[in-house]
Order: C-alpha cells, then sequence, then structure tokens
C-alpha cells in the first residue's frame, strides 16, 4: 500500500487517482462510514456542486451554487475544504483560504468555460478596449480571474452588472450566452468572449419544443447559459439556486428543466408531489443534460482524497492575490442576494 501511495504522490498532480485497484476502498455503508470518520478526524468540510451524483450531495457538509460556495468556503473553520465540484470551484476556495488545505477529488474535473478563456486573451482584450471595465464569469480558472475587475455567477451577475459605471464599457468572458442574456436583461451593452457551456449549449429547441406540446400544462425553466432559442421558449429563467426554488414554490405541477440533470436530486427532496421532466440535447441517443468533469468526482475518489489530502490546490502567491481582488468585490456587492 505504501507503494501504491508513492505511486499516487508522483501522478496526481497531472491525473488524480485513477487506478483506484492499487487502494483498499471500504464498501457500501462502510466507505460513507469511513469519509465521515475522516471528517471528523481531519477537521475537514465537504462542499458540494448541485451537479454533483447524489451519494456526494447527501454525504456533503454543504451543497449549493458557485456563489453559495464561495460564500461557504470563505466563512468555513473547517482545516481542510473537500471541494466536490469542478476545478475552478476548488482554485475560489484556495483563493479564499491561502492558509488552509483545499483538495479535489480529481484534477480533471475541468470546464469547457474555463479551459476556453484565458488571462492572455483578456489582456488582449483590454488592450483593443482600455477604458473597459471585464466582468467575467464564475466558471474560470485563477489566472483569467487575475485579469477581471469584478467576478459574478448566475446569482448575482444581474445586480453587479446593473451596478457598474454608466459610461464605462463591459467585457464580459467567458460565456457569451450568459453575456447575451444578460445584456437583454440590464440593457448594457457588452463586448462578448466568444465561450459556451458544452452541457447548455446541447439543450435542442425544437426537442424542448416537441416536450412542451406532449406535456400540456408544464413549464419549462432554464439555466442562462444556455442558447437564446431555449431561453426564448423558457417560463423562467434563472441561476441553479433560483431553478430550485423557483420549482418549490410555483404552483406548477410540472416542469421541463434545462439545466444538468444533478441538479434533480435536490429538486425532487424540495418539491416530492411535482414532476420533474430533464430537457432533452441535440443527441437522440442520450436524452441527459450530465456534465461529464462534475461526473468525474466520485465517493472513492473522495475517500481517498480525502485519507491521503491529495489531490491539494496550490498556487502562487502573488496570483492568488491578484484573483482574490475581483472575488472580493464580487461578495461584497453580494452581500443583499440569499
Amino acid at each position: 500500500m505504501e507503494n501504491a501511495l508513492e505511486k499516487a504522490k508522483v501522478t496526481l498532480p497531472i491525473h488524480g487517482f485513477l487506478n483506484l485497484k492499487e487502494f483498499e476502498i471500504p464498501k457500501g455503508e462502510a466507505l460513507v462510514q469511513a469519509i465521515l470518520d475522516l471528517k471528523k478526524e481531519k477537521n475537514a468540510i465537504i462542499l458540494a456542486h448541485y451537479y454533483q451524483t447524489a451519494d456526494i450531495q447527501v454525504i456533503s457538509d454543504f451543497l449549493g451554487d458557485s456563489l453559495q460556495l464561495a460564500r461557504e468556503a470563505k466563512n468555513t473553520d473547517a482545516d481542510m475544504i473537500v471541494f466536490c465540484g469542478v476545478h475552478f470551484m476548488a482554485e475560489a476556495a484556495k483563493i479564499l483560504n491561502p492558509t488552509k488545505k483545499v483538495v479535489l477529488p480529481d484534477l480533471q474535473a475541468g470546464c469547457s468555460l474555463a479551459d476556453g478563456c484565458s488571462g492572455e486573451g483578456l489582456r488582449e482584450m483590454r488592450a483593443k478596449h482600455p477604458n473597459a471595465l471585464i466582468a467575467t464569469y464564475i466558471n474560470c480558472n485563477a489566472e483569467t480571474k487575475a485579469e477581471s475587475d469584478i467576478i459574478v455567477t448566475s446569482s448575482n451577475a444581474e445586480v453587479i452588472i446593473e451596478s457598474l459605471p454608466k459610461d464605462r464599457p463591459i467585457i464580459f468572458a467567458p460565456d457569451k450566452n450568459l453575456g447575451k442574456y444578460l445584456s437583454k436583461k440590464t440593457g448594457r451593452e457588452m463586448i462578448l468572449w466568444d465561450g459556451s457551456c458544452i452541457v447548455h449549449e446541447a439543450f435542442s429547441m425544437e426537442r424542448i419544443a416537441k416536450q412542451l406540446a406532449e406535456n400540456p400544462g408544464a413549464k419549462l425553466i432554464a439555466h442562462p447559459e444556455s442558447e437564446t432559442a431555449v431561453l426564448d421558449l423558457a417560463h423562467f429563467i434563472g441561476s441553479t439556486s433560483a431553478l430550485l426554488s423557483y420549482v418549490e414554490n410555483d404552483d406548477c405541477q410540472k416542469f421541463i428543466v434545462a439545466t444538468e440533470e444533478g441538479i434533480l436530486h435536490e429538486m425532487k427532496k424540495r418539491a416530492p408531489q411535482k414532476e420533474l421532466i430533464p430537457a432533452l440535447v441535440f443527441d437522440e441517443s442520450c436524452n441527459c443534460s450530465e456534465c461529464f468533469y462534475m461526473k468525474r468526482n466520485t465517493l472513492e475518489k473522495l475517500y481517498l482524497c480525502m485519507k491521503y489530502e491529495l489531490p491539494e490546490i496550490t498556487m502562487n502567491e502573488e496570483l492568488r492575490l491578484k484573483a482574490l481582488k475581483p472575488i472580493e468585490a464580487m461578495l461584497e456587492m453580494s452581500k443583499s442576494i440569499k
């Protein structure tokens, strides 16, 4: 086992826990109990996004969207933050907690938005528009955050965009669909980075329109990362947490849900009497809207990452401080948002 651990320490910075057969991992309820024991032993907190698998959501200490998780990461008194989400989320937790250990079950839990936007690219856009403010969606890496004036999430983006000086142009990155939606909502024209989420872009307007026709009385709810054609069909558009609240509180009894399918677990808990139908995607061989990256995290990897405290998120202090400034600006401007 020591040989396996030493091998893991060498390969983890790139690959994470790939060959799980090299490790002794408890099964079933024993695995869940082992994770709970490790959490107590190491004074750790498990933060999980709504798009994680149900078994991870159930075992987490805090379940939330990007804004909620950023707040929880900033305020925790745990010694170790175990982030069940994607890489940019764990990075944000480290930016906010330089003295705490932050671990991620799988380093390859990335994000198509984050991968498609670079700090260098934002610097080039700023050079072309020197008077512009850069508002960047939290779905980006630390280098991109460091080049931004303020960070936004889908929960607070509208409030923040509306509050920015009217005499300054806005560069919005990296999600063009969210940017288009915000421009329409706020009336602010923005210079958009050409990026998108592979999950939300996969929804098919034609197949969803057919779903609506086949389910009279159903309401379509959609995340603003979806394409405009899908948003135009939606009865309600909102962040992950807003979609949850809408389903829980609206009188409608049937919803077609256009966001990552992991949210359905929490929706069913909050509104067990309501019918929830996943919105259909373009690929007719697959009707699910699953994020491959989010689902890289598993209970087995969660156990190993807590036991060995790897893979650990580390960061250059100069970069961390630069990336911290726009995140703190976001948190300050978002205090009124639940």
